[in-house]
């Protein structure tokens, strides 16, 4: 008859034993997750990225004194810095596809900083648009044929780099021709030239910077531009990648 309540004290032991066990063990629970969010806020640091105050697109002036020029940039600016996965992958790829690119716009006579365009129209991969666009730069068929690329059942030069990117050089020359600036040239690779001429004409503006246009295409140069200060400069935008990371062209023979 005396052992029950001996028990019974002894089950009370054990279990205020057990409370104080779990509440010291709740309370380091929360004193890791303290030391860990304090840890985290002290490294993980968002902030601008750096824009210079000069600002050369294809040798022409961006006007960042006009506030929604510098909006616009900036959008594309964060957008691109802060997309780290997709910036990273563009960066390696940019091994493989710009030291071609930029012997054949020299060859060409055009600015180097339209490699830019290509990033923006493919993301430097043989990409398929919906509306039938093909290769890194992105033509259509008509277009491509017009500018001398061979696009049948067989063969699709729109794939040719080489061809494609000399392709590429005859349209922007051309759309600089017409309209006035490499700015504009660009744009209209986007937008179409005649679809820039008539907006020209239609606004009575003489700029691209002027221009109310599309959503694609009022962003477009802009983020040209983001891409040529992150690429130009990735460890100012927070990439870092060795020699060695960045793709190449592979021999094949």
């Amino acid at each position: 008859m005396k052992i029950a309540p001996k028990i019974g004290i002894a089950v009370i032991l054990v279990m205020s034993l057990g409370l104080v066990l779990s509440a010291s063990r709740a309370g380091e629970g929360i004193e890791d997750l303290e030391a860990i969010s304090t840890d985290f806020n002290s490294k993980y640091h968002i902030a601008m990225p750096p824009i210079p105050d000069t600002i050369l697109l294809c040798g022409e002036l961006v006007p960042q004194w006009n506030w929604e020029v510098k909006e616009r940039l900036e959008r594309e600016l964060l957008s691109n810095t802060y997309w780290q996965s997709n910036t990273l992958l563009l960066l390696k790829r940019s091994g493989k596809y710009f030291p071609m690119m930029d012997k054949i716009l020299k060859e060409e006579g055009v600015p180097t900083d339209f490699k830019y365009l290509a990033v923006a129209e493919s993301g430097l991969t043989n990409a398929v648009s919906p509306a039938g666009a093909r290769g890194v730069w992105q033509f259509m068929k008509s277009t491509g044929e017009s500018y001398g690329l061979e696009i049948n059942n067989e063969i699709d030069e729109r794939y040719h780099i080489e061809k494609a990117t000399r392709a590429a050089c005859a349209y922007l020359k051309n759309a600089k021709s017409e309209l006035g600036t490499w700015t504009l040239a660009a744009a209209a690779y986007n937008r179409g030239l005649y679809g820039v001429k008539r907006d020209l004409s239609n606004q009575k503006v003489d700029t691209y910077y002027e221009l109310f246009m599309n959503t694609e295409t009022s962003r477009y140069v802009f983020r040209l531009i983001a891409y040529k200060l992150i690429m130009e400069n990735p460890s100012d935008y927070g990439f870092s990648l060795k020699k060695s990371e960045y793709y190449t062209n592979t021999p094949t023979c």
